[in-house]
């Protein structure tokens, strides 16, 4: 969910339609009041936050959430279209994420906030991660087969990782489409069966683990 606060209430409308339209859920305010006022109700995964607002101006909602332990984590992106430094200055300094500077086009705002959270997401578990002779070590990126090294691609790495973090559970072609490839990825559910194919090859006696759930998708366990 992304939080938009504009005041100018086409741009707002703009804001949201280009947002959900990238596959993000997105509500907008047209000042403080009716942030905090959501704020309390649900969290958001980013705040885009215009400077020059009614009453409670962007700087002052920006001191606010990051002086309150609820909300001091959540990524904030500020927008304005003052020609000065100051704002950005300022904003930057008391912990916002980003900056758009008006006017900007909404494929670079759908873009910056895709950076943004890629930056603020929680760093993946490096803890070695195993299922019966295959054994990955995420940190260093290698994964074995009874003990032997194995090469994998960046995709192939991707999916076995889901596999081995949650052992028999089965995915559908697109939730590993959308995990692996990304919500906006316009290739078809093939390009699983693809991936999968040339996984179960190069893990050997181990492919066998990834089962196809027929109808549905795949899961991996240890036979």
């Amino acid at each position: 969910m992304i939080y938009c606060v504009e005041d100018d209430s086409s741009i707002r409308e703009l804001m949201l339609y280009a947002l959900r339209t990238s596959g993000f859920e997105a509500e907008g305010f047209a000042d403080g009041e009716g942030l905090f006022a959501a704020l309390n109700r649900k969290k958001p995964q980013l705040i885009t936050l215009d400077v020059m607002l009614p009453d409670m101006d962007g700087i002052e909602i920006l001191k606010k959430l990051r002086s309150s332990a609820a909300t001091e984590r959540i990524p904030v992106i500020m927008a304005s279209a003052r020609g000065t430094e100051y704002d950005k200055v300022m904003g930057l300094d008391l912990g916002a994420d980003d900056y758009l500077a008006k006017p900007f086009s909404m494929m670079e705002m759908v873009s910056r906030i895709k950076a943004v959270l890629r930056r603020s997401a929680p760093a993946e578990d490096t803890k070695p991660l195993r299922l019966g002779d295959v054994e990955m070590t995420p940190d260093s990126h290698t994964v074995r087969v009874r003990g032997e090294r194995v090469e994998l691609t960046l995709k192939e790495f991707e999916l076995l990782r889901i596999f081995l973090k949650h052992p028999g559970r089965v995915y559908t072609r697109d939730q590993l489409l959308e995990k692996i490839w990304g919500s906006d990825y316009l290739g078809e559910t093939r390009t699983v069966d693809v991936h999968i194919g040339t996984l179960r090859t190069k893990l050997g006696p181990c492919g066998e683990y990834i089962r196809t759930v027929r109808g549905v998708g795949y899961r991996m366990e240890e036979r």
